[in-house]
C-alpha cells in the first residue's frame, strides 16, 4: 500500500497524506500530468473520473466529473497555480456542479504535491490547506481520508502496467 500516513491538522487547517512508490519520481510525475492516466487513479476504485478539461500550466484549469456505481456524477475543479516539473504542482481544488462550475458555499483547498527520490523509488506528500477547521471538519466527515487513500493506493497497478 503506497500511503504510510493521513494526517489530518484542525489547528494548521490541514490534510497531509504521505505516499511511497517503487518507481522513479519521473514515472509518478507522468500519472498526475497525463489525464488519461490520472483518470485511471483519481477517486475511490468504483468511481472513476473523467477529466473533460486540463490544462496543466500555471493559471491553466482542470474540470472533472466522478462517477458512482449507481451513475451518479460528482463534479470538482482545479485551477494549476505552480508547476515544478517531476518535483512539485500547486493548485486550488473544489467542487463543482453538473455542469462542472465552482459551487458556492462548498469547501475550497489550496494543495501542493511534491515528488521527491527515495533509494526504493518516490516519495510524494500531498497537502490541502482549507480556510476554516469547518471546511477542513467538512471533508473529513465527506470521508476525504479514506477516498484519497484508496485513489492514491491504485498508482501502484498503473506503474505496473
Amino acid at each position: 500500500m503506497p500511503v504510510i500516513s493521513a494526517t489530518p491538522d484542525l489547528d494548521n487547517l490541514t490534510l497531509t497524506i504521505t505516499a511511497e512508490f517503487a518507481a522513479p519520481v519521473d514515472r509518478v510525475w507522468q500519472v498526475y500530468a497525463d489525464p488519461r492516466q490520472l483518470e485511471q487513479i483519481w477517486g475511490p476504485p468504483t468511481y472513476p473520473a473523467t477529466f473533460v478539461d486540463f490544462d496543466f500550466a500555471p493559471g491553466g484549469q482542470a474540470r472533472y466529473y466522478m462517477t458512482s456505481p449507481e451513475g451518479e456524477k460528482f463534479g470538482g475543479w482545479w485551477k494549476f497555480t505552480a508547476i515544478d516539473a517531476t518535483t512539485s504542482f500547486s493548485f486550488t481544488d473544489g467542487f463543482a456542479d453538473g455542469d462542472l462550475n465552482p459551487v458556492d458555499g462548498m469547501p475550497v483547498s489550496t494543495n501542493v504535491y511534491e515528488f521527491s527520490p527515495t533509494e526504493a523509488g518516490t516519495r510524494a506528500v500531498y497537502t490541502s490547506t482549507y480556510a476554516s477547521a469547518e471546511d477542513l471538519q467538512k471533508v473529513l466527515e465527506m470521508g476525504v481520508v479514506e477516498g484519497a487513500s484508496m485513489a492514491i493506493n491504485q498508482i501502484d497497478a498503473l506503474l505496473a502496467a
